[in-house]
């Protein structure tokens, strides 16, 4: 996932957080030659765990991932995207249909059960852990989708080069990492500069749906995309909440979010999940 908080392993120690591509993960043996314009040298919003997978895991992948996980050509790491690469809707889906995507899909909860009640979508779930994308694809081959696939890559990579402009119907971002220290807001993976590249890859009317659990977040994601009006619309406007009025001037809770083993966690921890919608202009 776009290690959002739904990631089942613990977080790794401060001390193991890359500060710049330099501290990436491994490249990939068939990465080509790193250009700087290809690979920002910026932090990433995730840090890789393990990839062991257990037996089940691993026979889901064994069986599904050739199919369903897109072979995306790499630059420097195994989950960066090639700056040329274009994903070709038709020859991955095999049909021409309306794009959800999913940043940070974890372990697959949200987008295979709306892609099984909308089978007329497309879904494209962005990951980077590899145990939950087993997960996705254990969970879409018991419900029966074909309409879910998949991209092991770093969020920004995928909206600046994979998908084409105005290309995506609808955009999740479901309970992203909040790296709650001062010290790594920087990693945080809504600012300024990815809300340019959601409105980069977001058609017209299209939406952007986010959630967190963490308030101050919510309220930096709300600042953010309220910042961004000559792009986005709040399709739920309202005074900004306060501690007088913590519930104000957010959206409802959309149905089509399903309610996962990690919220229900956080809500019994105390922590109130917040949702934002907005629209592309």
């Amino acid at each position: 996932m776009e290690s959002t908080d739904q990631n089942p392993d613990p977080a790794a120690p401060d001390a193991a957080l890359p500060d710049s591509p330099a501290g990436a993960p491994a490249a990939s043996q068939n990465a080509g030659p790193a250009t700087p314009a290809a690979f920002h040298r910026q932090p990433f919003s995730f840090v890789r765990r393990g990839d062991r997978l257990s037996p089940k895991r691993q026979k889901a992948w064994d069986e599904h991932a050739g199919d369903w996980v897109l072979d995306i050509p790499r630059v420097m790491t195994d989950t960066s995207v090639d700056p040329s690469y274009r994903l070709d809707h038709r020859a991955a889906f095999g049909r021409e249909a309306p794009l959800v995507v999913e940043i940070g899909s974890g372990l697959g909860e949200a987008i295979v059960a709306h892609a099984a009640a909308h089978p007329e979508l497309d879904h494209l779930a962005v990951e980077v852990y590899k145990p939950g994308i087993a997960d996705l694809l254990m969970k879409a081959a018991q419900a029966g989708v074909e309409n879910v696939r998949v991209a092991q890559a770093n969020a920004p990579e995928v909206l600046e080069h994979m998908l084409e402009p105005a290309s995506v119907r609808e955009l999740w971002v479901f309970f992203p990492d909040p790296w709650h220290k001062t010290r790594h807001h920087k990693r945080r993976l809504v600012s300024p500069g990815f809300a340019d590249l959601a409105a980069r890859v977001l058609e017209p009317g299209g939406l952007w749906r986010l959630a967190t659990d963490w308030q101050e977040y919510a309220v930096v994601m709300r600042e953010v995309l309220d910042a961004a009006d000559a792009d986005f619309e709040n399709v739920h406007p309202g005074p900004a909440a306060d501690e007088e009025h913590p519930d104000a001037g957010w959206a409802p809770r959309w149905d089509g979010r399903v309610l996962t083993s990690f919220e229900r966690k956080a809500t019994e921890a105390g922590r109130v999940p917040r949702d934002l919608t907005y629209r592309r202009r």
